[in-house]
């Protein structure tokens, strides 16, 4: 499908069938309809006011195995947070808070997701309520116990995304103290009891200088591992501060196009692997984000954040949902004051730096599906 603004990928419309085929019954099927048709009735009349969101994503822990040189915990703002592990009677308090109203639930974050061994607990808890929220959780399948714990929860997944941001020497460089051919050697262990559970395998690639060059040869591997999906997005550099703004201006170049281009050229003839991409056809802009109207973000330690690209509550947030429950969070003032500006197309301060806001599109034709 050709990049013109939203589209939805593979991916997602068989999560959407997946998840029609599975609505809440009852009262409950009340309670989410009338969700959704107040969320289209907000937006008709361009209120700032929101209802549940089609997803959250909770922190489970901002603790990590690794140090890649992608991710925002490893620089200024990101060493300077307090970090721990999410309480698991909160999670269970913000799943009955949610839970008639939601698609998605995703424990994932910052940090390495199997770190927390509360999952099976809290995937269990989500499935138990029997109103078909589809999990999903993120993992660089980089601890030993990686097979053993994913075979214990894996009967309350729906998809389980493993990050991979390098080939050989190049992933070594990025996700810096991993090592690719444990990687690749856990990957391999784990994809037939994904098949047993029907879990689809998501790779999430962050295209940096280092790898561009891999993309194609990401798509391969994919096949080669029999991993059903690929995402690939830039870097956004937005608490990144070993870059600066003009780092995005790779991502328009010549350089990069053709690889994108041959990317994309690999995956029509790969059948069994779907790939997504960044929107570069889109104009850039704060209307570009999503965030402020879905896929909420809470951290570890209950603050409702703007996005995952900069998870610090130190810096901003609108409201710890522990302690006031997600729906008042997400229409404080603060946050209400961010969707006007969403409106008028005005980037907030906070906002400058990332991608959304400062990458221009390609004009190259590009055929594949967004992100």
């Amino acid at each position: 499908m050709k990049i013109k603004g939203f589209n939805l990928n593979p991916r997602k419309v068989n999560r959407i069938k997946k998840r029609l085929r599975n609505l809440p019954k009852g009262s409950n099927l009340y309670k989410y309809v009338r969700n959704k048709s107040a969320f289209l009735y907000l937006s008709a009349i361009k209120s700032t006011r929101v209802v549940y969101p089609s997803s959250v994503v909770l922190e489970v822990t901002n603790h990590c195995n690794l140090k890649c040189i992608t991710c925002p915990l490893q620089y200024d703002s990101g060493q300077a947070m307090d970090k721990g592990l999410i309480n698991v009677d909160s999670m269970l308090k913000i799943v009955d808070e949610v839970a008639p109203y939601v698609d998605n639930i995703g424990l994932t974050g910052m940090g390495e997701t199997l770190i927390n061994k509360n999952l099976e607990k809290v995937l269990k808890y989500i499935k138990a309520k029997k109103m078909g929220i589809q999990t999903s959780i993120s993992t660089n399948a980089h601890l030993p116990t990686t097979y053993d714990y994913l075979k214990r929860i894996l009967p309350y997944l729906d998809q389980l995304q493993v990050s991979i941001d390098g080939i050989g020497a190049v992933y070594n460089e990025v996700r810096v103290e991993g090592n690719f051919d444990f990687f690749v050697e856990n990957v391999r262990k784990i994809k037939p009891i994904c098949d047993e559970f029907d879990v689809p395998i998501l790779f999430n690639f962050t295209i940096v200088k280092e790898n561009f060059h891999q993309m194609p040869e990401i798509l391969k591997l994919a096949e080669d591992l029999g991993v059903q999906y690929v995402n690939m997005n830039p870097i956004n550099i937005t608490a990144v501060s070993r870059y600066d703004i003009s780092y995005y201006d790779f991502f328009t170049s010549d350089e990069y196009v053709a690889v994108l281009n041959k990317t994309i050229e690999v995956s029509k003839k790969i059948d069994n692997v779907t790939l997504s991409l960044y929107d570069y056809k889109s104009e850039n802009g704060f209307k570009k984000c999503i965030y402020p109207w879905m896929h909420n973000y809470v951290t570890w330690d209950g603050y409702l954040i703007p996005c995952c690209a900069r998870p610090f509550p130190k810096e901003l947030n609108y409201g710890n949902v522990f302690k006031d429950g997600l729906l008042n969070c997400l229409n404080n003032e603060q946050f209400r004051e961010v969707r006007r500006m969403w409106y008028n197309n005005e980037t907030p301060k906070f906002c400058e730096d990332c991608i959304v806001c400062v990458l221009k599109p390609i004009t190259t034709e590009l055929d594949v599906a967004v992100a």
